[in-house]
């Protein structure tokens, strides 16, 4: 992808190896994770005007929520998670609008961590700095996982989600942690691999959800508007949130159970439909506002892409097949 004069205003001044990211995160700390099942924080929020319930307190699930960028700016590589205005500003944003989805389902816990710049997913000239600022992202992403299993999970089915950067880092986590152990594979309900390249075959014994009602498998779709192509895309995995299949039919907007708009304040039924072409998933651009397109300041970069509402434009419809994934894993697993 050609990087643009504002995509360049982005890039740190100076490579990775000039920075003092600080050091690893101790999440034995509260504050060093967005959202924990055991305090009230925005993962305990539902869209105002309705009469969905915030769950967690008798979830009998856990998920493992990575979000996705918040860190746009350039001082740094990657993101201090002591970044008191960062913090508010991803609670706020991906915690609120985006983990919410599964508080009827399972107990989230979403970590901070020192997520790299939006700029390393432009860059492929920096001398290995993109690289090695996700490498420190995942880096402690996977030491919040394994403190999250030693001390938290207690044999529980496990749900992955993810969006964009944060579905990079959860993509790693199941080839590190679950690909390769069958006990921990059990534990799996599903993966919400959501905003990122997922291979159809990324892995060696986890599959494509082919139905509503798999378990152990993984969903993954990229929102576009409908008649538009974004070659590095092609050929990836998709599911189509509205019928939980793999095929190339389109999903007419009365499947859609609901979005919520960016204002978090109610449902919109019937947003949009939903067909997958090519690696994408095509959606006609909803009616209702509150639905944004993924536009860098001053640019028309991706101005096709629902990647900022990957999660909205299917809010009810994710929320619902997540209770309806851990009923039947429980019916499995009594």
């Amino acid at each position: 992808m050609p990087l643009t004069s504002c995509l360049r205003l982005l890039k740190p001044p100076h490579d990775f190896a000039y920075y003092h990211p600080g050091s690893v995160p101790n999440y034995a700390e509260d504050s060093n994770w967005a959202a924990l099942p055991t305090r009230c924080d925005p993962a305990d929020a539902v869209p105002r005007k309705t009469t969905l319930r915030d769950q967690q307190a008798t979830a009998e699930a856990d998920v493992f929520f990575v979000h996705p960028t918040t860190y746009f700016w350039r001082g740094s590589w990657n993101a201090s998670v002591a970044n008191a205005r960062l913090n508010r500003y991803t609670d706020r944003s991906t915690i609120r609008k985006q983990a919410t989805v599964f508080n009827a389902a399972a107990r989230i816990y979403a970590p901070r961590y020192r997520q790299a710049t939006l700029y390393s997913f432009f860059d492929s000239t920096a001398e290995g700095s993109s690289r090695k600022a996700l490498a420190l992202a995942y880096a402690d992403v996977r030491t919040a996982f394994q403190y999250y299993l030693t001390h938290y999970n207690q044999g529980r089915p496990i749900i992955i989600a993810g969006h964009s950067q944060g579905t990079d880092h959860a993509t790693r986590l199941l080839h590190e942690f679950f690909d390769n152990d069958p006990k921990l594979r059990r534990q799996l309900v599903a993966a919400y691999l959501i905003g990122f390249r997922v291979q159809p075959h990324e892995y060696q014994t986890i599959l494509p959800c082919a139905d509503s009602l798999a378990t152990g498998c993984f969903v993954a779709y990229n929102s576009v508007a409908t008649g538009n192509e974004f070659p590095p895309f092609s050929h990836v995995a998709v599911t189509n949130p509205l019928t939980w299949t793999t095929d190339t039919a389109r999903a007419p907007a009365s499947l859609n159970r609901g979005g919520v708009s960016q204002r978090f304040k109610r449902i919109d039924p019937h947003v949009t439909d939903a067909k997958i072409h090519d690696g994408l998933l095509w959606v006609t651009p909803p009616k209702p506002g509150g639905y944004p397109r993924f536009l860098l300041p001053g640019e028309l970069i991706l101005r096709h892409s629902f990647h900022i509402a990957d999660y909205s434009l299917f809010y009810m419809n994710l929320r619902e097949n997540a209770q309806a994934r851990l009923r039947v894993w429980q019916s499995r697993h009594p």
